[in-house]
This record gives C-alpha cells, sequence and structure tokens, in this order.
C-alpha cells in the first residue's frame, strides 16, 4: 500500500467524519451520515494498520473514530445523578418485592429461637453443655452486660457495623447455593436461644430484652431482609418461571444486590444505636422508643416508599438501556 496515496484519497472523508464527531446535535441526515462514515472509517483504520502498522494518519483517525463513536453512544452518565433513583425507587422497590419473604424468615427465626431456649431451660443438661454454672452465671450477671460497654462507643459502632454489613452480603452474595442462608439463619436463632436461656435461667430475662431490643429490632430485620434476598437469588435459579435459568438470575442478582448496598447505611444506623444507645444510662422506656423509631422509619420505607416504586413499575433492576441484552437472537 502506498501510504501517502491512501491518506490523500480519503482525507476528504476523515475530514468530514472529524467534523461530524465535533458536532454537539444533528439533524436526522447528518446523523445517519455520522454513521456511515463511522464504519467507513473503522474499515480504512483497520487496512491502515494492517499494511503499515502505527502511523500518524492512523492515530489521527483513530481519535476521530473515538469522538465519533461518543456521539451516538454517549458517555456514562455522572454517577452522583443516579443516587436520587437509587434511594427513592431502585432501592425500596428491591425491598418491597422481599416483603413476605421477611415476614416468613423472621416468624421462623423467632420460632425456633424460643423452641431452643425453652428446650434449654427445661431440660438441664443441655444448659449444662454451654458451661459450667459458675460460668453461666457470670454470662447473665457480667458479661452479656459488659459485652456492650467493654470498647469505646466509636470502635464498637464501627465493630458490630463492619461485621453485620459482611454478614449481610455473605447471605445476599452466596445465598445462590440454597444451604447458606438457612446455616447462618439457624445459626443466628440458635445463639439468641442460649442467651436467652442463660438470662431467664438466673433471672435476668429483663436484662435480656432491655439489652437486645433497642438495636435488635432494626438489626435483626436487616439481616432478614438479607436473609430473604439471598433466598430469593437462589429461587429464581430453581424456578425462574417464563425466564431461562441465566435470565432470571441476572435480572433477579441485579436488582436485589442493591439490598446489599442498602443494607450497608441501614446497619449503620443500628450500629450507632448499639454503641451509643444501649449501654447508655438512659431510660429503657427512651432506649426502646429509639429501636422502635428507627424500625419503623425502615419499615415505612420499605412498604410505603417501596410500595409506591413498585406500582410505578420499578423491580430494582438497571434500567432497560444499561442492562443490555437480556438474550441472544439469531437474525
Amino acid at each position: 500500500m502506498d501510504l501517502d496515496a491512501y491518506t490523500a484519497a480519503h482525507r476528504a472523508d476523515w475530514d468530514r467524519l472529524d467534523d461530524l464527531g465535533r458536532r454537539r446535535t444533528f439533524s436526522g441526515s447528518d446523523a445517519d451520515e455520522l454513521i456511515e462514515r463511522y464504519q467507513s472509517g473503522a474499515t480504512d483504520l483497520s487496512a491502515l494498520k494492517t499494511a503499515a502498522g502505527s502511523t500518524v494518519a492512523g492515530d489521527r483517525l483513530s481519535v476521530a473514530l473515538s469522538r465519533a463513536r461518543l456521539r451516538f453512544t454517549a458517555s456514562s452518565g455522572n454517577a452522583l445523578r443516579q443516587v436520587p433513583a437509587f434511594f427513592a425507587w431502585q432501592l425500596p422497590a428491591a425491598l418491597y418485592r422481599l416483603r413476605w419473604i421477611v415476614l416468613t424468615v423472621a416468624l421462623v427465626t423467632v420460632v425456633v429461637s424460643s423452641l431452643y431456649a425453652i428446650w434449654a431451660l427445661n431440660d438441664p443438661r443441655v444448659l449444662a453443655n454451654f458451661g459450667s454454672d459458675a460460668d453461666l452465671q457470670k454470662i447473665a450477671e457480667q458479661d452479656f452486660v459488659g459485652y456492650y460497654s467493654e470498647n469505646p462507643s466509636a470502635s464498637f459502632t464501627g465493630q458490630v457495623w463492619t461485621n453485620n454489613a459482611w454478614l449481610a452480603a455473605q447471605c445476599v452474595a452466596f445465598g445462590i447455593v440454597g444451604v447458606y442462608v438457612p446455616y447462618l439463619l439457624l445459626q443466628n436463632a440458635l445463639n439468641l436461644g442460649v442467651n436467652a436461656a442463660v438470662l431467664f435461667h438466673f433471672g435476668h430475662a429483663d436484662v435480656f430484652f432491655q439489652f437486645i431490643l433497642p438495636h435488635g429490632m432494626l438489626e435483626l430485620t436487616a439481616i432478614f431482609v438479607a436473609a430473604a434476598a439471598g433466598l430469593r437469588i437462589f429461587w429464581a435459579w430453581i424456578a425462574p418461571g417464563a425466564r431461562t435459568r441465566a435470565q432470571a438470575l441476572a435480572e433477579d442478582g441485579r436488582a436485589l444486590f442493591t439490598v446489599a448496598v442498602g443494607l450497608v447505611f441501614v446497619l449503620l444506623i443500628s450500629g450507632i444505636i448499639e454503641g451509643f444507645v444501649t449501654p447508655s444510662p438512659l431510660p429503657w422506656p427512651v432506649k426502646l422508643a429509639i429501636g422502635a423509631v428507627a424500625l419503623g422509619a425502615f419499615l415505612f420505607y420499605m412498604l410505603w416508599v417501596g410500595g409506591r416504586a413498585h406500582r410505578a413499575g420499578e423491580t430494582g433492576d438497571l434500567e432497560e438501556f444499561d442492562r443490555g441484552a437480556q438474550r441472544l437472537v439469531a437474525t
């Protein structure tokens, strides 16, 4: 190939492509011409690189092609502009879809915890498996309450926040395996049941509820939501309905992983309550009221705001353009 001759023969076409690529607005004919010249320019660039490798003419044509491509594909949107839509529509819609699973998970957890606590209280051999009588009494009268104040409030808040956020992310991410979420829920329920049994056994039932409920109302609900998201992703793979399994998993995975992001903020609030309110000298009715208000605000966001988003057609998934093609179609 004679590079100079080839460049001279196509110079006018490349200049026109560069001129169209610099425009901000287009008529219908100009837009069609831009796409046509982009396609021909891409062919020319391929021929240049094949015959001559890297050249000045090829580099200039590459820049013109990149600029033209931005005109008809556009650049990525400002991420900050998507934040209001995420919190006003996508996240609450995803939460709303989980409402019945969350309720089921919560009821099952409470029932399992209660049954385990009753079993331990009524069978001394079960309670003895958790430690000697002296050790259990120390837990009931010192360790259970001391756990909330043995570290500075700020560091304790950060510790429980990161731990719970990591647990919630695991529920969503590993929900597809099916057994991971039930295992975590069972462990959580048994842990609650053991603590309840120990404190009830030594006559500190009031202490159990006073130190669990202020932060636990919101914290446990957030964990139930994460578990529900993981179970819903698993069920999308098992029973995809009219969708293919890959399509169902992709749609529900994208939509429900937003829940893990949203729960980071919810668990931060519960962590603040656990670190600063639960061990504080405030009267217990005030502490319980703070926890109840936090839970009520979350349920309002999940059910009322989420219901509005759901009725508007939101699912929590990405917009149609961002989702891309949902399946391959031969033409």
